[in-house]
């Protein structure tokens, strides 16, 4: 199983400066990926932002954005997005989407929280057409350079709607940033329905869970703030995740990879620039 890391672009006021710096060290420490966050309404650093940040600081670490919420965007600009971050980092961008589940994220007028699955199922053809070189209606161009490559698909989400669009779009899933016990039910989920669409090989599974190396009270709390909107049971539930202190954080790496995981981001709580020295000791 990979060992990523997250970027802290949406702890809570992050000193957004750090981000180049981060991407450098874990590129340096040898983790596989550099991950992202996405949230709008949250006092972070957009997730395309951060993820175009790490391209240009690094060379070789994989980018993947762990979720970007699809719907929030208009198609044909997440798209010319997603395409420009892929081509300045070389390739290394896969794009991980969401439906998004928080009403304040939606701040694009007519573009609502109703109707989101649907949406991002239609988006994702646009996004492809965009790729392809096509010429969006209205528009005198293509959107992206030739030569342009289909961006990688993950996806996540926790009901069978969701697995079936893995396997009908995607080169695989994320799982929620919940215990290893509660993602399993969903890898067996996408893996049925892989298979079920006559698809060869094999889905890639991605777990993310919540570190805090140095302080997990302050991990807890971090994690716990970030959740508030989405009611206290699910804030509690969430932050009681957070995997504080080297053992831990051992735990959920063996767990993960007992699930089957291909990799397993591990997202910071803070944006202390040597969590990421003190991350690798652990699990590198």
């Amino acid at each position: 199983m990979k060992i990523g890391i997250g970027l802290p672009n949406q702890t809570r006021d992050v000193r957004s400066a750090v981000i180049p710096e981060w991407a450098r060290r874990a590129e340096e420490a040898g983790f596989s990926t550099l991950g992202s966050v996405g949230r709008i309404a949250y006092p972070g650093v957009m997730d395309t932002v951060a993820l175009a940040v790490a391209a240009g600081a690094t060379s070789r670490i994989g980018l993947l954005s762990t979720l970007l919420l699809g719907p929030v965007w208009p198609p044909v600009l997440l798209a010319k997005e997603a395409a420009s971050i892929d081509g300045v980092s070389g390739g290394r961008l896969t794009l991980g989407l969401g439906l998004g589940g928080r009403p304040d994220d939606f701040v694009v007028d007519g573009l609502g929280a109703r109707g989101t699955g649907k949406r991002l199922d239609r988006d994702v053809e646009t996004y492809k057409s965009v790729w392809r070189g096509e010429v969006p209606d209205g528009c005198d161009n293509p959107l992206v350079p030739a030569g342009t490559r289909e961006v990688p698909l993950l996806f996540g989400g926790g009901v069978p709607a969701s697995f079936e669009r893995v396997a009908r779009s995607g080169q695989g899933y994320i799982g929620a940033s919940l215990p290893p016990a509660m993602i399993g039910p969903a890898f067996d989920g996408v893996r049925a329905a892989w298979q079920a669409a006559g698809r060869q090989g094999s889905p890639y599974l991605v777990a993310i869970a919540y570190f805090a190396v140095a302080d997990a009270e302050a991990g807890t709390s971090s994690v716990r703030d970030y959740y508030t909107t989405a009611g206290p049971d699910a804030a509690e539930l969430l932050a009681s995740t957070v995997r504080g202190g080297a053992e831990a954080i051992k735990e959920v790496v063996r767990a993960f990879e007992d699930l089957g995981a291909d990799e397993l981001i591990l997202n910071p709580t803070s944006d202390d620039l040597d969590e990421v020295a003190r991350l690798a000791d652990v699990v590198l």
